[in-house]
């Protein structure tokens, strides 16, 4: 791996205010989940099918899993962004280029924390819906808009890295 610049990256205000979103989206992850498991039914859908109908069945327990998981995610993405120089990245990493690589890298994973986050917490939000309502079907637009909150940013920012000059 070749040697890259170890920088110390300033938060700009952007950075701090997707950074603050993602830990205020993680408190409403767990905040939905707690809200919910209190009104759901013992047994409640946990997963669902490419046509949105309900094809798996579990414990109303197995929705704390998913907070859980948003949790380990969100740390583990915010430890990882302490260390930009050890990314890959779709274009060679100068010295000149460093700093605008990093803040384009770092920016991506903050991002990307918020957005998966944000799905979990859709998800969270489908299968109280499901559970409550008994409705065995969700609708067949939830996939490519969740990929699309999970895509997109990726896509743009991976542009953005070929752009740096």
């Amino acid at each position: 791996m070749e040697s890259r610049p170890k920088l110390i990256l300033e938060l700009s205000p952007t950075d701090k205010f997707i950074e603050a979103a993602g830990w205020a989206a993680l408190l409403l992850l767990w905040g939905l989940s707690i809200l919910y498991y209190t009104n759901l039914p013992e047994i409640i859908p946990t997963h669902f099918d490419s046509s949105g109908q309900v094809n798996a069945y579990g414990s109303k327990m197995s929705l704390m899993f998913l907070p859980v998981l948003g949790t380990l995610l969100v740390i583990g993405l915010t430890i990882l962004n302490m260390y930009p120089h050890i990314f890959n990245y779709p274009v060679k990493v100068t010295k000149e280029t460093a700093l605008r690589q990093y803040i384009n890298a770092t920016r991506m994973l903050r991002f990307f924390k918020l957005m998966v986050v944000l799905v979990i917490s859709l998800m969270i939000t489908i299968i109280n819906h499901a559970a409550t309502n008994n409705s065995g079907k969700i609708s067949f637009l939830l996939m490519p808009i969740t990929l699309g909150m999970i895509i997109l940013p990726l896509v743009y920012f991976t542009i953005k890295a070929f752009r740096i000059k």
